[in-house]
């Protein structure tokens, strides 16, 4: 690649963190190794990233306190989560925090390779200039970062926001769990995890619940749709 991307590695197993390092040598990147949650808050600010690898359990704080902090700081850099715990709650508390993407311990490097590109090409590509999705009366506004019903304001984590645009965006039609994982969290479905209905719940409960007319629905054996009739 012309322009070498960097990556920051927070890890705290040195074995790990040098596979990981070496790895990314082969393929052309950059990389710094920082092995705690200070030492990562300390390089965030000395120098530039175009992607943190975070690993969840860092001797001094949480990765999911490193991945608020980062994101306090900055809501564009690709972060993807490293942790040992493989749970749906894991996974949900990673992508609340504002993770992008997980990957479960013990990896195969070529797995991390293929997120991290996935990553990196998501954060490059051209925003679509449409400032603002209506489906009924529901409307997204895109530069806000701002979903209203009927002109009242809805709360929405980062996670729910992505999530409904994806749904207006594809208004009448029907997405699968497949596409909502690719598209939304750039991650293969995992059939063994429940984490895409347990959000569409989310947005239900905020989009639709109490109002008589329901948006989001289910196409059973199929996926979901968002339609106004």
């Amino acid at each position: 690649m012309n322009n070498t991307q960097k990556i920051l590695i927070v890890e705290d197993d040195v074995k790990v963190a040098n596979f990981i390092k070496k790895g990314l040598y082969t393929q052309n990147f950059e990389s710094e190794i920082a092995f705690d949650g200070n030492q990562a808050k300390e390089l965030l600010t000395k120098e530039t990233f175009d992607l943190v690898i975070l690993d969840i359990g860092l001797p001094d704080m949480s990765g999911l306190e490193v991945c608020g902090h980062i994101r306090k700081k900055n809501d564009k850099i690709p972060i993807l989560m490293l942790t040992a715990m493989g749970s749906i709650t894991d996974k949900l508390s990673g992508y609340e925090a504002g993770t992008d993407d997980y990957l479960v311990k013990p990896f195969d490097f070529m797995e991390l390779l293929v997120r991290i590109k996935a990553l990196l090409k998501r954060a490059v590509e051209p925003a679509i200039p449409t400032d603002t999705l209506h489906v009924a009366d529901l409307q997204l506004d895109l530069k806000e970062k701002v979903a209203r019903r009927s002109g009242k304001v809805i709360e929405l984590t980062a996670r729910e926001f992505n999530l409904l645009e994806y749904l207006m965006r594809n208004r009448g039609r029907v997405v699968s769990k497949v596409d909502i994982a690719e598209k939304v969290w750039d991650i293969n479905f995992d059939t063994g995890t429940n984490f895409i209905e347990v959000y569409i719940n989310y947005l239900r409960n905020k989009i639709d619940k109490g109002f008589d007319l329901k948006l989001i629905h289910t196409v059973i054996g199929m996926g979901y749709m968002l339609k106004n009739k």
